[in-house]
């Protein structure tokens, strides 16, 4: 039976979307529920709600403070700039590769008025994963901080790049990319729908990343399927009387170029007319500092976040009731801590979410009681969205059966980019994305998790490729066999094993392999700990390192 708090989502829910509400519904091509009252492409999204929110504080970033109204100027400038002064047309691929700054957000809103695809690169790669990367989507130019500059130009390739100061107040940021007159005539290109706006990153079980390809439609409707969703939140707080008592704002403490820092924490926020605290790397400390200073009334963070704020000795000593809701996403959080976590911030209430880069981010939400209640669920659909359990030939099992989760919505990525195959591959013939991972429905629609078909190990959130670091681990000279594997870890949630075999009378440390794959590796693809075995590694049937029976012998 639905809960309380399901029932009364719900209502809000029929409200909002119902006739005279906030928000019309209707159909794309293809059957999927869109919303046809908001924006459809990002131009126009940001033109609509910066000005609607125009005086709201948009960044907080260290002293510098911006206004949504002053984040639409600054883009407008770069944008007639990108197109006028560095030859940016429509569907050029243009690189993002920046910390968390307010250049690294106007730099996203000012390629996408240019008409161009907003490809937002990895900022913890290492030079040959950029290299990959920049291979496969030849972009038109690169955005860069110093430090990945840097190691794009180690990269090698006709990169063009524009290194950004990014530490220095946003317009002596962004003074090498703009002209000292801004083209005030320059006309920016008409964007459509179903135009290609993103490409987001995602590690693959066969080794480099893929590039995900977004239209404008697809990520402005994840965009409202959040909005959407917190007005439902909202109107429920409101139905109990307890409205919010400080102006939304959010800690912006995940990475700009993951999907939940894109999303659900950027754009979204400008739907909701929320502040961005912006932090340049995590920092738990700093993250108690900034709540308490800025009253922070909103936190996203993979689960091993919240734990270091609930663990550290400075937790007490800063007045964090403004934190109304702390939410995880991007890998599961332990069962044990769900509780913990209420228990430790006393206003704010537990939320987790399930979403993936291939659908925006959407996909399933669990939220205050509901998460006490069934810590171990992703919790039900979002608005708009359809999930499904797949069986053999992608046939739809009944409830309580488990299959492959596969999830519809009109945010689903177009497809990957220059790879048709692996596109063809993660689409059903009736439109359901599927997401690799093993799950069932329970009664009441919600989704648990119990396994992942696909070889993915996810580290607080980073998706690694066992097949990469085992490649990686190759290359050394004094390796005869590697396998990679995914173990339980009780702050990361899991982490990559590595079993090696050395070559015959060679002396191999783990100091020296960890030595030999920094440059190599970003760092959180290097194993967490190295097993060196004396003899040859299992082996299946078809000749394959029996990962499987390596788990089962190693990973405690």
């Amino acid at each position: 039976m639905p809960s309380e708090l399901d029932q009364r989502y719900d209502a809000v829910l029929a409200a909002v979307t119902g006739p005279g509400g906030r928000v019309v519904l209707g159909k794309d091509d293809l059957g999927r529920t869109v919303v046809t009252n908001f924006p459809a492409t990002l131009p126009l999204f940001f033109k609509t709600f910066c000005a609607l929110n125009g005086q709201v504080e948009a960044v907080i970033a260290g002293e510098e403070r911006l206004t949504f109204a002053d984040l639409d100027c600054i883009s407008d400038d770069l944008a007639r700039a990108l197109v006028a002064r560095h030859g940016v047309q429509k569907g050029d691929r243009v690189g993002i590769a920046m910390r968390n700054c307010p250049s690294w957000i106007v730099s996203h809103m000012a390629v996408l008025k240019a008409g161009g695809i907003s490809t937002l690169l990895n900022g913890w790669w290492q030079s040959h994963e950029m290299a990959h990367a920049l291979e496969l989507t030849e972009p038109k130019l690169i955005l860069a901080d110093p430090p990945r500059a840097q190691r794009i130009g180690a990269a090698c390739g006709p990169w063009p790049i524009v290194s950004l100061e990014v530490a220095q107040p946003l317009g002596q940021a962004l003074a090498p990319l703009l002209d000292d007159v801004p083209s005030f005539d320059t006309v920016l290109p008409d964007v459509a729908p179903d135009d290609e706006a993103t490409i987001l990153f995602t590690s693959g079980s066969t080794g480099g990343a893929k590039g995900a390809l977004s239209t404008h439609r697809a990520v402005t409707q994840g965009v409202y399927t959040y909005a959407t969703s917190l007005m439902c939140l909202l109107g429920i707080m409101e139905s109990m009387g307890e409205g919010p008592k400080n102006p939304p704002k959010t800690l912006v403490s995940v990475p700009l170029f993951h999907v939940t820092g894109e999303v659900p924490v950027l754009l979204n926020s400008f739907v909701i007319g929320r502040g961005m605290v912006l932090m340049p790397k995590w920092d738990a400390g700093e993250a108690l500092r900034l709540i308490a200073r800025e009253k922070v009334t909103y936190f996203v963070g993979v689960p091993t976040m919240s734990l270091e704020m609930m663990n550290h000795p400075d937790r007490d000593r800063h007045d964090l009731s403004s934190l109304t809701d702390i939410a995880a996403g991007g890998a599961a959080r332990p069962v044990a801590h769900v509780q913990r976590l209420k228990d430790s911030f006393e206003t704010a209430q537990p939320a987790l979410g399930y979403g993936l880069t291939e659908t925006n981010a959407v996909g399933c939400g669990n939220y205050w009681g509901n998460y006490i209640a069934k810590p171990a669920s992703t919790g039900r659909a979002l608005p708009y969205v359809e999930v499904a359990i797949l069986g053999a030939h992608d046939a739809h099992l009944p409830q309580g059966e488990r299959g492959e989760v596969a999830i519809r919505t009109a945010a689903n990525i177009k497809g990957y980019w220059k790879n048709p195959d692996a596109t063809l591959a993660a689409f059903t013939e009736d439109g359901f994305f599927k997401t690799g991972d093993i799950g069932y429905l329970d009664e009441d629609g919600y989704l648990f998790i119990v396994d992942r078909k696909k070889d993915i190990i996810i580290r607080g959130g980073e998706n690694i490729s066992p097949v990469e670091v085992e490649a990686a681990i190759y290359t050394h000279e004094s390796v005869t066999e590697a396998s990679v594997f995914a173990a339980p870890d009780e702050r990361l949630g899991e982490v990559p094993v590595a079993v090696v075999l050395p070559a015959e009378g060679a002396d191999l440390s783990e100091e020296e392999l960890r030595r030999f794959l920094e440059p190599r590796l970003a760092a959180f693809k290097i194993p967490a700990r190295f097993i060196f075995a004396h003899d040859n590694l299992p082996r299946l049937g078809t000749g394959k390192i029996d990962r499987v029976a390596l788990k089962a012998q190693y990973a405690a």
